[in-house]
């Protein structure tokens, strides 16, 4: 790792540089595969920020002028670094047991009701320390730093409790204090009925509303609230009045939507102006239409559809070609997505969603930052952004996707300092 947090950095003759560039909107339709390529490309950067973009020859003399710490990428690909719109980080343990009878044919709703599913991980969450937490999150974020990943979304929701839910919370809170990592807090509210609250969700979700919100936006540990709006989860009128009570009090809802069953969700996300709905394996025509006409993003999450081995995805192409913003996550989760590499979810976008390679790089970084509310410093590389990107070691962007379940990402810069890389790559 660089001694150089502020040094300037010179990245010189990338085969590929995939700027992204243009107006901080989110790309729909064409738009999306459009990466604004410069060939023999390179990145100066100053500071946190990114002072110039352009071929390799016109930067040279800028860079020497700066002193700029020269990394050669040798014919390497540069991009943004990828913005992770969508993960549970912060769990205590995996559920290799639930992995296990899935294999052997059980259902996810059966798993749950045997006592294993989200309930097992919040009485996992519940055992565990703050440290503990703290220590296994920063290790995963590592992991994330060194797959390319440089800004990450992450919610609580295993805690199905007041002073479990603010647990989560205040270790993102300490996360984002030693982590060179971007992370984005978000309160997962609703994300399942604690066994004590059966035949009781709307005083959970009252408990919720009324208590936890508040308090949560009270000691900002929060940007954003969301609610798991399915078939054994919660209905559409409670995720309604959770979402509700989080807009009351300065919070931006996002959305579980349309996993496992058709509930209307991804309509309720259009209403309230959340800024994702996220999964949507059911929607129907009329909700593509809906999400098409608004500024909702459709975040999809190949990786719990792969690892669940349910056989069905989201809509990705219907969604793409009605209009709609359409982003991509990883949805790392110990229960139906253990996965934190972003460029796997590349590769499961292209061979089971139909997407192309060029879509999905736009989906993991400007539309993903966009549903972050940060696509004004995120998700593409031009003067005064962000310095957050990465480099793979592909001479095209469409090997990332191509050569799938690898690690191509051998150096990654967040806020122009180098927080990952394989030096023996270089």
């Amino acid at each position: 790792m660089s001694p150089h947090a502020s040094r300037p950095l010179f990245f010189r003759n990338a085969t590929q540089l995939l700027t992204l560039a243009g107006p901080p909107v989110p790309r729909r339709g064409a738009a999306l595969g459009e990466l604004g390529i410069i060939r023999d490309g390179a990145v100066l950067t100053l500071g946190s920020k990114i002072l110039r973009v352009a071929p390799t020859r016109e930067l040279e003399a800028e860079a020497h002028r700066w002193r700029a710490q020269v990394i050669d990428c040798r014919g390497r690909l540069v991009m943004p670094g990828f913005v992770d719109c969508h993960t549970h980080l912060v769990f205590a343990s995996s559920r290799v047991d639930d992995y296990e009878q899935r294999i052997h044919g059980r259902s996810y709703e059966e798993i749950a009701a045997a006592g294993g599913g989200i309930g097992l991980s919040a009485r996992q969450l519940r055992e565990a320390t703050p440290q503990e937490l703290l220590v296994q999150a920063s290790r995963f974020l590592r992991e994330f730093a060194a797959h390319g990943t440089t800004t990450v979304e992450v919610k609580s929701g295993y805690g199905l409790d007041v002073a479990g839910e603010m647990k989560i919370l205040e270790v993102v809170r300490r996360l984002r204090r030693i982590s060179p990592m971007e992370l984005v807090p978000t309160l997962l509210a609703a994300h399942a009925l604690p066994p004590e609250y059966k035949g009781r969700s709307k005083a959970y979700v009252s408990l919720m509303s009324r208590r936890l919100i508040p308090a949560v936006a009270r000691k900002k540990l929060a940007e954003f609230v969301d609610c798991f709006c399915d078939r054994g989860a919660f209905s559409v009128p409670e995720c309604r009045q959770v979402l509700g009570a989080g807009i009351r009090h300065g919070l931006i809802p996002r959305v579980h939507a349309e996993q496992l069953s058709r509930t209307g969700a991804s309509r309720l996300a259009v209403e309230l102006g959340a800024a994702s709905a996220d999964h949507l394996d059911h929607v129907t025509e009329a909700d593509i239409r809906a999400l098409a006409r608004s500024d909702v993003v459709a975040t999809l999450v190949p990786g719990a559809n792969f690892h669940l081995g349910l056989g069905i995805y989201p809509p990705a192409r219907r969604l793409i070609d009605a209009g709609a913003v359409v982003a991509l996550a990883t949805d790392f989760n110990p229960g139906t997505s253990p996965t934190l590499n972003m460029q796997f979810i590349l590769s499961l976008a292209c061979s089971a969603l139909r997407m192309t390679p060029a879509e999905a790089v736009t989906a993991a970084t400007i539309n993903a930052a966009y549903s972050l509310r940060r696509v004004d410093r995120l998700g593409s590389l031009e003067p005064g952004k962000q310095a957050d990107l990465v480099v793979m070691d592909v001479s095209d962007y469409r090997e990332i996707p191509y050569y799938f379940g690898w690690n191509h990402c051998v150096v990654t810069v967040k806020r122009g300092r180098i927080i990952s890389e394989r030096r023996a790559e270089l």
